[in-house]
């Protein structure tokens, strides 16, 4: 199997971490949604897991309904869908859907193609729909790769690997530049947004005021609302709360720390104040959302 599956408390959510199989090469792994099927533990892909490492997925045929951070997305033949390290993830019916599935470690691939794939950026789009003759130089990508990994006797190791990193850097740069997301068209967010989004990412455990941010930034709150809504379709007040339940869901679903411990990793000064505060976005208790996520609701 390709993963190692820790799983610490009982219907805790898995992390799972990378592992090559054995006489393949460190890093990245091609399969089938057939082989996947085939090879996973019984059980395992119907519970939500964290995966450590990327996975980009396209479907030849069949639909498929996938999971990613609490929000589904529906895969049909030639989209793609590409989830990152530390997302919360859960499988739908594969019995429904053939494709390929490519897995890869962070620092598998350089730099450069890191930066220009955007790919440890955490808002990068899920779901991708790639048209026309786009859509066929994926699915090449994506055979070639294939191809080249389970044809891994015929070269030396290194060389193997050398192969298999470029073909991966060009299958991601295709990706990541001839793709939009699903639900929405291609758009290119401003400075200020940008600046903004990265500045909530370091600290929203630490703040959640939006005028924190902006005496930060050295832009008025109203300049970061108007730049936040014309780029994620929200003030950034409503920016800021998104990302702070987001991790609160992920740290509630992932593990078993108390509330008193989720407030305070997330900088509440109490978890009835953090509990009132995720019910008031969700609509539901923290308790509660733990075990609907788990299926003991």
């Amino acid at each position: 199997m390709m993963v190692k599956i820790r799983q610490e408390v009982a219907r805790e959510i898995p992390e799972v971490t990378f592992a090559a199989p054995v006489g393949t090469p460190a890093g990245v792994e091609v399969m089938s949604l057939a082989e996947l099927r085939s090879r996973a533990p019984a059980g395992s892909l119907e519970v939500p897991q964290r995966p450590d490492f990327h996975h980009l997925l396209t479907l030849t045929s069949g639909v498929l309904w996938h999971t990613v951070d609490f929000t589904g997305h529906a895969l049909n033949p030639g989209s793609w869908l590409w989830v990152r390290p530390g997302q919360v993830q859960q499988w739908g019916d594969l019995e429904q859907a053939q494709g390929t599935l490519i897995l890869f470690e962070r620092g598998f691939l350089d730099p450069a193609t890191a930066a220009s794939t955007r790919l440890d950026d955490p808002y990068a789009p899920v779901a991708l729909t790639p048209v026309g003759d786009d859509r066929e130089a994926l699915r090449a990508a994506a055979d070639h790769l294939d191809r080249e990994f389970h044809a891994h006797l015929r070269l030396p190791v290194d060389i193997h690997v050398a192969v298999l990193r470029h073909l991966l850097a060009a299958l991601v740069l295709n990706l990541a530049h001839l793709t939009a997301p699903a639900s929405s068209p291609a758009f290119e967010p401003g400075e200020t947004y940008l600046r903004f989004r990265d500045a909530v990412e370091r600290d929203f455990s630490r703040t959640r005021r939006l005028d924190d941010y902006a005496h930060t930034l050295g832009y008025s709150p109203r300049t970061l609302s108007r730049a936040t809504l014309a780029a994620a379709g929200v003030n950034a007040k409503e920016f800021i709360d998104r990302r702070v339940v987001l991790e609160a869901k992920r740290l509630l679903a992932h593990g078993e720390r108390s509330a008193t411990r989720i407030a305070a990793q997330l900088g509440f000064s109490s978890a009835t104040n953090f509990s009132k505060y995720f019910h008031q976005r969700t609509g539901t208790t923290p308790i509660a959302f733990r075990a609907a996520t788990r299926g003991q609701a």
